[in-house]
């Protein structure tokens, strides 16, 4: 397998840095966003929903943990294992590894991974009097898995597909999506993370975001794809793809997935180098990308999935990708009025 070390590892970052606007990218999936006064209903936000399925409880959550806490109950906690079920065996049938990662990390993972430096890690839950910190995401601990470690070249890429809670202060949002489960403080998330060769790095990125494209559209959702500003990315991905589902109530698209191209930026840090064939017959070192996609994000997936399929009788209908993890039912029926 060839070998081209990267002497620049800021040059992806060059490419766009002028530009602060995202590029919205042509495909929008299959479907179009529901007309529902062509349909002669008014649609229920998530949160009325919800508590007529029996679903979230948003009261119980703020007067055990505080704001920005929910419980999903009955058919809400059922909905999260039912999409876990679904993302994990879409994984692995696209040859990712399972992983059950860690939420609390060291600091030199955290730090490695570029989230330090973005505004000072305000947005990180930090355990007081102690090196370790939540996690906002799995890739953070899956970046981390091989550091200081040299992976042979004829293994890579390799794929894992991470669960775990990620649990995030939501820092400067003070006032924004401050009912329901939009913008929570936890919430648990299955993240596809690659480490792969600087070469094969844009492919396996292209990959990652139609394996994002494909579960959206099981979940049988409206949904677009965005390419972010160069200006708007975070410290460790030269390129990144936001996948916003439509909210009907809201009548805007809501980031639901991204995908992001970290080249070497992580691994440089975290010391995971690859062992490639020598120019000599023998072999030599040099860095390797790791790239990062979510497959899904469990509350704003609900959220979605809510709004966009409810009925008029106030039922919820169940995308038939879905079906066979929630006992073959077509249909979420009310409890409360």
């Amino acid at each position: 397998m060839a070998h081209r070390a990267q002497g620049d590892p800021q040059r992806g970052r060059r490419r766009c840095s002028g530009r602060r606007r995202g590029r919205l990218r042509r495909d929008r999936g299959d479907r179009h966003p529901r007309d529902f006064a062509a349909e002669g209903f008014e649609p229920l936000d998530h949160i009325e929903i919800g508590k007529r399925l029996g679903a979230i409880d948003l009261e119980r959550g703020a007067k055990v943990s505080g704001s920005r806490f929910y419980f999903l109950t009955g058919v809400g906690a059922e909905l999260e294992f039912a999409l876990i079920n679904l993302a994990t065996e879409q994984a692995r049938s696209a040859g990712f590894t399972q992983v059950i990662a860690p939420s609390l990390v060291r600091g030199e993972a955290m730090e490695g991974t570029g989230y330090l430096d973005q505004g000072g890690g305000e947005d990180i839950y930090r355990i007081e009097g102690e090196d370790l910190y939540l996690v906002g995401t799995s890739e953070v601990p899956m970046a981390a898995y091989h550091s200081k470690e040299i992976l042979d070249a004829e293994t890579l890429p390799r794929r894992y597909a991470a669960f775990s809670p990620c649990y995030r202060k939501e820092a400067g949002s003070h006032g924004k999506d401050t009912k329901g489960i939009i913008r929570v403080h936890w919430f648990d998330k299955v993240e596809m993370f690659i480490y792969t060769t600087l070469e094969q790095a844009e492919e396996e990125h292209q990959r990652l975001l139609a394996w994002e494209k494909e579960f959206l559209d099981k979940l049988e959702l409206a949904y677009r794809v965005v390419d972010i500003a160069g200006g708007d990315l975070g410290a460790s991905a030269i390129r990144k793809f936001d996948c916003e589902a439509w909210i009907p109530t809201q009548g805007k698209y809501r980031e639901l997935t991204s995908t992001s191209n970290c080249t070497d930026f992580q691994t440089r840090r975290l010391d995971t180098r690859g062992r490639f064939p020598g120019h000599d017959g023998g072999t030599t070192t040099g860095p390797v990308a790791t790239l990062n996609g979510t497959l899904t994000a469990i509350t704003r997936t609900i959220v979605a999935l809510l709004e966009t399929h409810q009925q008029a009788d106030g039922s919820v209908r169940v995308p038939k990708a879905l079906q066979p993890w929630l006992g073959g039912r077509e249909f979420l029926t009310p409890v409360n009025s």
